[in-house]
């Protein structure tokens, strides 16, 4: 059995009842408009909002009482940092959440709420976490990366056996993919648990790091442009462990608009009545797009998360 794996199957039982198993819902007005029959995935009702309290709370679990006794830090535009935050706060850890100035402030906001010291710093999405890194270390604190961590991985791996065991024919799952933990993780838990299914890997076409690398071989500098889809911006670490990962478990791939994006977000609230981030849009704007692909079979779309500023999303949806 895939060591990865394993260590999916075992976050699966040890991270209950912190970590919500979040249903699976069908949505038939989707299913009418594309010919599949679509379902919903919806993390955008775990605790802080976001998938990433999934790999948060596994990571924490394992580490060592005794290093992580004078906290802990982490790096995030804001949903890792929430759920890092929120885990830290569960066991008595103080947390330390290292961000960019241009992260979104009501995730800042959310973060200090659960307890957390936010320090911004004025630099891009991959410097500040190569800084926060070096801070962490300085300071001897244990630091929780955001997707390049095996033991985040399996954490968020867990989406993918909830996937299996509550529906057994899926065709494919769409997920959007920023540093690629979550993808990475539910494509290692349905390569053994449901081996069929296609893993769809979602991008914006605005930012498109990991995408790139795989085109590429090799992970590059990416340059990137703005996106709704701040949650998957910013670039690929150097040695990231999901760029192996994702060579090996992405079946197919999509690179979609700002308007597709936007679009699927409004669609998702006239159909569903659920507000998502623009996150949770790529996903849903790449089945759209790739309907006719699995016309008459089961896919479920990944709602990664729902953090986003209304005037944000009202400005989206217009």
């Amino acid at each position: 059995m895939d060591q990865l794996y394993e260590r999916i199957v075992e976050a699966h039982r040890a991270i209950r009842p912190q970590v919500a198993v979040t249903p699976l819902t069908h949505s038939p007005l989707l299913s009418a408009a594309t010919g599949c029959d679509v379902y919903l995935k919806c993390e955008h009702l775990q605790h802080t909002g976001s998938f990433k309290f999934r790999g948060a709370t596994n990571k924490l679990r394992l580490l060592d009482p005794v290093l992580r006794r004078n906290g802990i830090a982490a790096v995030s535009t804001g949903n890792h940092g929430q759920g890092v935050a929120l885990a830290g706060k569960l066991a008595g850890v103080p947390v330390t959440v290292y961000a960019s100035v241009a992260a979104s402030p009501v995730k800042l906001e959310a973060m200090r709420a659960l307890g957390a010291n936010v320090v911004t710093i004025d630099a891009s999405t991959l410097e500040v976490e190569l800084e926060a890194a070096r801070r962490a270390q300085r300071d001897g604190l244990p630091f929780v990366p955001p997707y390049n961590d095996i033991d985040v991985i399996a954490g968020q791996g867990t989406i993918g056996i909830e996937l299996a065991e509550q529906h057994s024919q899926l065709a494919a799952v769409f997920a959007s993919v920023g540093g690629g933990g979550m993808i990475s993780g539910i494509g290692a838990a349905l390569e053994q648990a449901s081996p069929a299914t296609d893993i769809v890997g979602c991008w914006p076409t605005n930012a498109p790091a990991l995408y790139r690398c795989l085109e590429a071989g090799k992970v590059i500098d990416v340059d990137e442009t703005d996106t709704i889809s701040d949650g998957t911006a910013g670039g690929v670490e150097p040695g990231a462990i999901t760029f192996a990962l994702a060579q090996r478990l992405i079946d197919r791939t999509v690179l979609v608009s700002e308007d597709e994006i936007k679009a699927a977000m409004k669609r998702l609230a006239q159909t569903d009545r659920w507000m998502v981030e623009g996150a949770a849009g790529v996903a849903l704007a790449s089945m759209l797009r790739s309907a006719a692909a699995y016309r008459g079979k089961a896919v479920a779309v990944v709602l990664c998360g729902r953090n986003i500023m209304l005037d944000k999303f009202v400005a989206a949806v217009k």
